[in-house]
């Protein structure tokens, strides 16, 4: 199944009043397009990509998303947002079976999210995120601004993007219904009579339209990013034992599919959970021959790649082995500046602890080897 997505960046932004369109604003440190654009340049289940832009500003699209590693192409937007989309989907070629349309203006978008709005788009046909309201919801007469009902909340969603469609129903719903005056491609196919699934979205995949949406905005990137991570291998003989880089005198190593670096494995996926970017396994699965053997600390460096095309740097890092044997703390101080290096951070900020597990379960026994991580990041990355 191939996957395409069209970014949609072609409006001005005038609610926020700003001078340049919103989509170029800045949010600690990366533009807002930049951010949402991020998110699907590092989605490995992304095939094609797409950003609409306003027509001046078509020819300077690489450089608006500076930092993107994989190929992206423009067009300029229309009048409306559906002749704007409608001109994304003519970018895309006729291999992409699911199309995600997505707004420039929700740059805190997920992996988590954009994988449920594909799994459901490839299933039902059409997919639209949302999220519930949790206020009572008053319908209001705007000419005279009285309540003239309360509507049951529970039947009241707030709708989001990215929304998936099967390629052939939304260029059916374009074919039939495109000149519809509608205000997303959901509501393309309400009118069409096409059922739409809701699928959970993001509290946090907010989209910006207002001065106070910025300003939120930018308070949320202010605030450190924390994330987790853990893993564990057996240990087996004729393998090295191998952490962050540094090779220790052992009999034993872990058994795994790349080199095991249980140190550099559990710190990838707290970085990768800081951005809520995924995790080590989304982007270097265990069944992916071009990881066989890969070293931890390639596979942590490009974790850093990930975050920082996220908008985000690392700040401090803070990891626990649990081995009996041999004893860590001879290799700490080189592992912990192997780590700084890669992160780009002092070595005053990487901390590397040893434990044992006091003769406790496999672990205990010698049998394997875990690690426990925790990742601080910050807004910065890329501009």
């Amino acid at each position: 199944m191939s996957v395409g997505v069209v970014i949609v960046a072609g409006g001005k932004g005038a609610r926020l009043g700003a001078d340049l369109p919103k989509q170029l604003l800045d949010l600690a440190g990366r533009s807002m397009l930049q951010r949402s654009v991020a998110a699907f340049d590092a989605h490995p289940r992304i095939d094609e990509h797409v950003v609409v832009l306003p027509a001046e500003l078509v020819t300077t699209g690489p450089a608006l998303i500076a930092g993107a590693s994989r190929p992206w192409q423009f067009t300029a937007g229309g009048a409306r947002r559906q002749d704007s989309v409608r001109r994304g989907l003519a970018m895309l070629s006729a291999d992409v079976d699911v199309v995600l349309v997505h707004d420039a203006a929700r740059p805190f978008v997920t992996a988590a999210l954009i994988d449920r709005v594909i799994d459901a788009a490839a299933a039902t046909g059409a997919a639209v995120p949302a999220v519930r309201a949790i206020d009572t919801v008053k319908h209001v007469d705007v000419a005279t601004m009285t309540v003239t009902a309360t509507l049951p909340r529970e039947q009241v969603w707030l709708a989001q993007t990215p929304q998936g469609f099967q390629r052939r129903i939304l260029d059916e719903l374009y074919r039939a219904h495109g000149d519809a005056d509608v205000t997303d491609e959901g509501m393309l196919a309400e009118r069409a009579g096409v059922p739409v699934t809701i699928v959970p979205g993001d509290p946090d995949n907010m989209k910006i339209t207002t001065p106070d949406d910025l300003a939120r905005a930018r308070g949320v990137l202010g605030a450190p990013r924390v994330g987790s991570g853990y893993d564990l291998h057996r240990l087996v003989a004729g393998r090295p034992l191998i952490l962050a880089g540094v090779r220790l005198p052992f009999d034993k190593g872990p058994d795994g599919h790349s080199d095991g670096d249980v140190l550099c494995h559990s710190l990838t996926d707290a970085m990768l959970g800081a951005a809520a970017a995924g995790d080590i396994g989304r982007h270097f699965s265990n069944t992916d021959p071009q990881w066989k053997d890969a070293p931890g600390l390639d596979l942590l460096a490009r974790a850093v790649a990930i975050v920082r095309a996220a908008g985000f740097v690392p700040a401090s890092a803070d990891v626990t082995v649990i081995l009996e044997q041999p004893k860590l703390a001879p290799h700490v101080e080189a592992m912990r500046t192997k780590v700084a290096d890669v992160l780009g951070v002092s070595i005053a900020t990487v901390s590397i602890k040893g434990k044992t597990n006091e003769g406790v379960d496999a672990v205990g026994r010698g049998e394997a080897i875990a690690a426990h991580a925790v990742a601080v990041l910050t807004a910065g990355g890329r501009s």
